[in-house]
């Protein structure tokens, strides 16, 4: 496999010439304009510090060749040079002191926006986008940006040395200071032909890097799966393959970025042995002193270094525009959940209307056609049917975190594109088939969608569950640990934390995508009671797995590839013997009370001991 593949640049990716980014970066430093204008200050102070060196040597060279006082004037230049070090060094301390608040301020604000971006863009941006990925961005790619700015102040301190040591090279001869410069439209031709090929070394460097941690990121969350399939090689495999490729691509990054300092140091010899030749003759000839050429000499590598430095060193500014470009790419990433207004939300009565709703996840793949469905205000719908019925489907369109192609989706007669997103998921309860849990307490946990919710308040809700013995199991209760995504719980209770949470925040609208997984009958029975409170109070929709859940819906929709096959109660649909019933036969009607008894008594005919009780998958559980 070559190291080139696999380095495409994302869907949301952009390229942005230097001056967009310039203008992107300016309003960062805008905002601490007070410290930027002091660092410039001092970055010209010790400029001027600097220069003043090579000045007062090459006049002290001058003054011994007229003065014979070879001490006096010895002690005087150490002296000055000696203060002016002093002076140089608090300078440059002072300076490094500012630069550090600047950039910290600088990048913690490009962190905290490109954080938002990533936590607002929807669900579709992350369906083609690994996490891994996002997380470099904002953590690697906003350090890369930093240490940019710490390039272009050193540059910025070496041009401004330039600039007046240009102005006093001018005063002694003009045409000996144009010999000298006449080597920078070399350096400059080169540093600005290598930036292409540096930009592009670059990007594709730091996507095999953001590659490596996506790949570390899925590996260290998947663990538990590898072990138990025993996989540990096929995944050491598969990260050694891609960190190949990220050794491939940062090593013909790191070489073509060494070609450059030997290409300039080449350069810069000529332009030695032009100054050298030239000035020698002048000083021959009497057109300049010793001192004048020695200063020369000097200006030559002060005039040379930031030149080779600004392309030597351009593996750190191409890496910092890249990754300013990288950071920029996902706060500019265009939402595909479109809101055209922003009307408040104040009161929520609940009724949900489809009206010729046509969706996709991807071209020539519909999920919905054509769809029209109206739930009205207080209604608990179920939704059954196989997978890729569109179930998943209708409950996110309903909580807007995908955006639909034609059609239209009203709350209470009001086109959802046209409400205040943010107002209207405060009235939405959610909780996804398998529940996610930060880590932190139980309590934290619950207070998630409420910070405002008193202990006392959860405590008295999750009472009203089983009697609060879900919670009194806990080591803590309330205050129990539940670790890295719940680990440290029972999907049970997971399940009744997420349910709890929806509870404490009171929702007008309830979306419930059910779980699968088995739990014990004494849990099923608490999680069926939480999801009737919240049942009693709110428009659901459920996609139902349970068949308690089933028979606690006003109406329950079969779905098939985005057409409603059937609706009605479960009593009449089952009467029906049409597709509902199948699915009952099928999934539903081993967690019947009464098929458990028919399969009791035949294994007591059998002379079998013990119980037999349905478990929540579809099977038996014998006791």
């Amino acid at each position: 496999m070559s190291w080139m593949d696999g380095l495409e640049a994302e869907k949301y990716d952009r390229t942005y010439t230097d001056w967009q980014l310039a203008r992107r970066i300016a309003p960062y430093f805008l905002a601490q304009r007070e410290r930027l204008l002091l660092a410039v200050l001092l970055v010209m102070m010790m400029a001027g510090a600097g220069v003043g060196e090579p000045i007062l040597v090459s006049r002290g060279i001058d003054w011994i060749r007229v003065d014979d006082r070879l001490r006096v004037v010895v002690f005087l230049v150490t002296a000055v040079l000696a203060i002016g070090g002093i002076c140089w060094w608090f300078l440059r301390w002072a300076h490094r002191k500012l630069m550090a608040r600047l950039v910290g301020e600088v990048v913690r604000r490009m962190q905290t926006e490109a954080f938002s971006a990533a936590v607002g863009h929807d669900l579709a941006f992350y369906d083609q986008t690994e996490s891994g990925k996002v997380v470099s961005r904002i953590t690697s790619d906003t350090q890369e940006f930093s240490d940019l700015i710490e390039q272009v102040t050193h540059i910025f301190y070496q041009l401004v040395e330039i600039v007046v040591l240009m102005a006093v090279l001018l005063q002694i001869q003009v045409r000996m200071t144009l010999w000298l410069l006449a080597v920078v439209p070399l350096v400059l031709a080169f540093a600005v032909g290598f930036r292409f090929i540096a930009r592009s070394m670059t990007r594709r460097g730091m996507r095999a890097i953001a590659d490596v941690n996506a790949s570390v990121k899925e590996s260290v969350a998947g663990i538990a799966v590898t072990k138990n399939f025993r996989q540990e090689a096929a995944m050491y495999a598969e990260f050694d393959a891609i960190n190949r490729r990220s050794y491939g691509a940062n090593l013909w990054r790191g070489l073509t970025m060494n070609m450059v300092f030997p290409i300039l140091a080449g350069i810069g010899g000529i332009g030695v042995g032009i100054v050298v030749y030239q000035g020698g003759l002048n000083v021959m000839e009497g057109a300049i002193s010793v001192g004048a050429w020695y200063l020369f000499m000097q200006s030559l590598d002060r005039v040379m270094y930031p030149m080779m430095h600004l392309s030597s060193f351009w593996t750190q500014v191409q890496s910092g525009l890249a990754a300013a470009e990288r950071i920029f790419a996902l706060i500019d990433a265009d939402p595909s959940v479109i809101q055209t207004g922003n009307e408040p939300v104040p009161e929520v009565q609940g009724e949900i209307r489809f009206e010729g709703v046509s969706f996709r996840y991807r071209e020539q793949e519909p999920v919905l056609e054509d769809f029209d469905l109206c739930i009205r205000p207080g209604e608990t719908v179920a939704f059954v049917g196989h997978t890729g019925a569109g179930k998943s489907s209708l409950v996110r369109l309903v909580a807007r975190f995908y955006e639909f192609q034609q059609g239209c989706i009203r709350l209470d007669g009001r086109d959802l594109r046209q409400v205040d997103l943010h107002a209207y998921r405060h009235h939405l309860g959610i909780v996804p088939q398998i529940p996610f849990l930060f880590s932190g307490t139980v309590l934290d946990n619950i207070r998630y969608g409420r910070p405002d919710a008193t202990r006392e308040e959860i405590e008295a809700i999750a009472n009203r569950i089983g009697n609060g013995e879900w919670l009194h199991a806990l080591p803590g209760g309330l205050d129990a640990p539940v670790g890295e995504r719940g680990a440290l719980l029972s999907l049970g209770q997971r399940q009744l934390v997420a349910l709890v949470r929806v509870l404490v925040r009171r929702p007008r609208i309830f979306l419930l995508d059910e779980a699968t997984a088995s739990v014990d009958p004494f849990t099923e029975r608490q999680i069926q009671e939480a999801i009737g409170l919240i049942l009693e109070r709110t428009t659901s929709i459920l996609i139902a797995h349970r068949l308690s859940t089933v028979r606690a819906a006003d109406r329950i929709l079969v779905l098939d590839h985005g057409r409603i096959l059937e609706e009605g109660t479960h009593d009449r649909l089952l009467a029906a013997g049409g597709h509902y019933a199948e699915l009952y036969n099928t999934y539903f009607r081993h967690q019947s009370l009464e098929y458990v008894e028919t399969i009791h008594a035949r294994l007591k005919g059998a002379g079998a001991t013990g119980t037999v009780e349905p478990d929540t998958n579809g099977g038996l559980a014998c006791n």
